[in-house]
């Protein structure tokens, strides 16, 4: 007899340990891990839905390999999508490293740059932050006694960078959340007329202040959903169902687009094969001021209030000027043409 549940035999590649308290930065999202040896890690890293943060927790640090054969060690900052292809690679020995995942509605608030600079890349910490600023703060969390010093730390160093609103769009911090809260399973022309905005515009502006198009934001969403209960070990067939796939031949295209594996071995050799899955399926949302849902139709215009302490409007918002896309940015080979689309 069939079951929709298989036992999983990959052993985990990392320990992971999470906050005992829930998060005070909202769109933030931490964890501890520790590789648990004692042969070197060497994974592949699959894309996900968030900007990444890898901070160095001591002399060791982990490092990625992208595509092109270009090398990043140390404090490390990954774009949305990164990864897509499975052909970027984590490589680590003996390290602890914290992740700190990062909506993409508060990533200019963080990182100086907003997320369409950073789309599929990976970036040295350093070149953010500033050498000083970077390398204090992984001295602090070297130092500190405990994950949960660590994480006291690193909350504290968000919460001043994060204390005014996200510079982006009301409406588009709500539709970033709709998509996260339905796990993809959500059309862009309903987000449009939920908005009161025509397609292309949704389009323009979404794809200019979080860094990609809504229908590439959804296909992301729902992928890295179905890959957590892939790694989970529920079938295919159910995974397709409950993702909202149109059969399980959709979504195998789909896998093989993000990963450049099957579903059968999403789970293999990436990140998400670590002691605890809980933390896998963890996306940062906002509190809802940040982004407040449309008005009914009956009720006049879709257009939600702005935040109270008013903020930037427009496809470009102000910050500093480092061109992040031609300094450090090195973009990975074309997508196939499953992986990406124009909506």
């Amino acid at each position: 007899m069939s079951t929709a549940v298989r036992q999983r035999v990959v052993a985990p590649v990392w320990q992971v340990t999470r906050p005992a308290r829930p998060g005070r930065v909202p769109g933030v999202v931490l964890a501890g891990l520790r590789d648990r040896g004692p042969a070197p890690v060497d994974h592949r890293l699959d894309p996900h839905p968030v900007l990444t943060l890898a901070l160095a927790c001591g002399e060791a640090a982990p490092g990625i390999d992208e595509p092109t054969g270009r090398q990043h060690r140390g404090s490390i900052v990954t774009g949305l999508g990164f990864g897509v292809g499975g052909a970027a690679r984590v490589r680590a020995a003996n390290v602890e490293w914290m992740q700190v995942r990062l909506s993409p509605a508060i990533a200019r608030a963080v990182l100086s740059v907003g997320p369409a600079e950073l789309e599929s890349s990976v970036v040295a910490l350093d070149d953010l932050w500033g050498e000083r600023r970077a390398a204090r703060l992984r001295e602090q969390l070297a130092q500190a006694a405990s994950w949960e010093e660590r994480f006291a730390l690193v909350e504290a160093f968000l919460a001043r960078l994060t204390a005014a609103e996200p510079a982006i769009d009301p409406e588009l911090a709500w539709a970033w959340d709709r998509i996260v809260a339905e796990h993809g399973r959500v059309r862009v022309e309903e987000l449009a007329d939920e908005l009161g905005w025509s397609r292309k515009r949704l389009w323009s502006r979404f794809h200019a202040q979080l860094g990609l198009p809504p229908k590439r934001a959804v296909r992301l969403v729902r992928f890295d959903w179905a890959a957590t209960r892939l790694a989970g070990g529920q079938a295919a067939a159910r995974v397709a169902a409950d993702c909202g796939y149109a059969d399980q031949s959709h979504l195998h295209r789909d896998i093989v687009a993000f990963t450049g594996v099957t579903p059968a071995t999403v789970a293999g050799q990436s990140l998400i094969a670590t002691a605890d899955m809980a933390w896998v399926d963890r996306v940062p949302r906002l509190p809802a001021r940040w982004g407040s849902a449309p008005a009914s139709r009956v009720d006049g215009p879709h257009r939600p209030p702005p935040p109270a302490g008013g903020g930037t409007r427009g496809g470009r918002v102000p910050g500093r000027s480092t061109d992040v896309r031609s300094r450090h940015r090195r973009r990975q080979p074309a997508r196939s043409a499953g992986a990406g689309d124009s909506g």
